[in-house]
This record gives C-alpha cells, structure tokens and sequence, in this order.
C-alpha cells in the first residue's frame, strides 16, 4: 500500500528530557489516508525499537482497506522515532561536518513523545483520534494518553508496561555489554530475540521433532546479521536506554497514581506467552487505568507475537475501535 514520505525541520526544539540538547530537529514521517475537515480522525503510529515509519512493511495486518487502521476512514501516520536510526534526528544525523555519532544525548520515551507531538501540531491536527504501539512504541503510547490528555481520545498499547522491569533492563544491560565490550550488535540482538520468543515456539520450530533442517542457532545468526546491516549500534544503546528510563509514574507520585489520571478510552493488550512482558504487567496496567480494557493475544510465539499474528491482533483492534466509536460522544464530552 502507497503511503507518503515526508520530512519536516524545526529549528530550536525544546531541551531533551535529561537536559541534551539538539539545534535542529528533522523528523520524518509516513502518511496513508487524509485529514479530514474537522482534523478529527487522525492516527498516530508508535514504532517499536527497530521499528520505523514504514507500518506498511511491518504492520501490514492492520494497515489497508477493512482493517483496524483503515486509509479510507483515518489518517495514518507514523514517524521515526528521536534517537533511532531511521530518518529522523540520531545518532547517523550530521552535526557539522560529522554524524553525532556517540555525542548524540541520552533520549527519553517522554521526548520521543515531544517530538511526535510537535509533529501532530504541524500538521495541523487538534485531536489523535487514536494512538496504537507494541511494546517500545506501546510505552510511548502511555506517554501520550497520561502527558497530552486534551489530544488523545483513544489509546491502544501493545506488551507494554507501566514501567520497565527489572527483568527486562537486565536483558538489555546483557545487550550493552556486548556492545560497549565487544562492538558485537549481532550479539546484541541474539539475546534480545531469545526474550522475544517463547522457548516453546523455539522448540516447535526447530527442536529434535520439528523436522526442519533450519537450527535455532542459524536463526539468531540470520537476526544478528540482519540487524547489523541496517541499525546504527549507538541509536540502539540509547534506544534501549530510553526503554530501561521508561515510568509512567517518574515524577508523577508513582506509576499507580499516574495511570489513574489517564482520560483516554484505553485498550491494553497482552500476550500469553510473552517473556519479556509477561501478562502480570499488563493486568497489573489495565487494572490501574481507569476504565480500561484488556484483551489477550492467544499466541505462542512470545512477545514477537504482536508482530506475527497480526490478523488475530486486527480483530482484536477493530472490535476495540468499533466499541469506541459507539462512545465517541462521551469521549468528547471528556475533551
């Protein structure tokens, strides 16, 4: 499906959470649908790690005609997230004559969020009529319901949690190491892909009774390279940092309370058998946001599921955005 490429500059942004600071900002972005009269019926994207603009090449499930995110009904846009590796301003962006390389600040999901907001008010959109993300991109979804209540009317976030777990932060310490040690991305990833699989799905696929000649060492050697060729190793530090930092209640008197604050219409979504984000932070999220609904992803491939049962997870996501056009009126009564 044909979406539209665009990049725009703004010069002078506001200051970088954790007091960074940036000359200019560029922030690409990719469009499917238009904005209607009212500005009304825009929806906004949120990527995951490595995830980027293009929600046509990794969302395919959700994204075209019938589908919970519908180019004839919304419009759709997406952006590469602060700090990544795609177009907007990183780590491989130039300051000078050179890339800022490892000059490049220390991100925050909280200005990934600013950015995107900064976005959505140069296109000229008053209101988010939903914001939808898995995992790095459904943290940032929380970020927008909890910060900008006045622009977002629904929210669906996607294994995701209310903050980062002391689980998952370990894993990604595992993931720096190789890095800063071994200038290894490859390894990197190899560890990051064994929390996003479940050791079931892994065993299915290539243990003693799969019957395939594919191995699961050959399966992470084909994410490690795959990575290798196409991320930046300092936007994936601060990317992961940026995960590592991630609270709702930071500065909010504790995540519980913060939650309790958000207007949105929420969905949250988890995954029975995800490793990473196990279904006890999803509960424990959607028990804390008022009014909240949860739904499970029966699926067994792990947390990567969001990404590989996308037909399950459109039904899911439509069936969520049917009900809430039902409550629109409420929804803006909140406004």
């Amino acid at each position: 499906m044909n979406g539209v490429d665009r990049v725009i500059t703004i010069e002078d942004p506001p200051p970088l959470a954790g007091g960074g600071r940036l000359d200019r900002l560029e922030i690409a972005f990719r469009s499917w649908g238009r904005l209607d009269a009212g500005a009304t019926n825009a929806v906004l994207v949120c990527p995951a790690l490595t995830g980027d603009r293009h929600v046509d090449r990794w969302w395919p499930g959700l994204l075209g005609p019938g589908r919970s995110l519908d180019p004839a009904t919304d419009f759709i846009v997406a952006a590469d997230v602060l700090g990544g590796s795609g177009g907007t301003t990183g780590p491989r962006s130039r300051r000078g004559l050179r890339p800022w390389g490892e000059r490049f600040p220390d991100v925050s999901v909280r200005d990934m969020v600013t950015v995107q907001r900064l976005l959505v008010e140069a296109l000229g959109i008053r209101r988010l009529n939903l914001v939808i993300g898995g995992s790095l991109g459904g943290m940032q979804v929380l970020e927008w319901a909890l910060g900008q209540p006045d622009r977002v009317a629904s929210a669906v976030a996607i294994a995701a949690p209310a903050r980062q777990s002391a689980w998952a932060a370990a894993l990604n310490h595992a993931q720096r190491r190789a890095l800063n040690r071994h200038g290894d991305i490859e390894l990197a990833r190899m560890i990051a892909m064994l929390s996003y699989r479940h050791w079931d799905n892994v065993d299915e696929r290539f243990g003693p009774d799969a019957g395939s000649e594919r191995t699961a060492p050959g399966w992470l050697d084909h994410h490690g390279k795959a990575l290798r060729e196409r991320f930046d190793p300092v936007a994936y530090r601060r990317l992961m940092a940026a995960m590592d930092g991630h609270d709702l209640g930071r500065g909010r008197w504790g995540w519980r309370k913060a939650a309790a604050a958000v207007r949105a219409r929420t969905l949250v979504v988890g995954i029975t058998s995800d490793l990473l984000y196990p279904p006890r932070d999803q509960r424990a999220l959607a028990d804390a946001l008022p009014g909240s609904e949860l739904e499970w992803l029966e699926a067994s491939q792990g947390h990567d599921a969001f990404l590989i049962e996308q037909d399950r997870l459109d039904r899911i996501v439509s069936r969520f955005r049917r009900d809430t056009t039902g409550n629109r009126p409420l929804l803006e009564a909140q406004a």
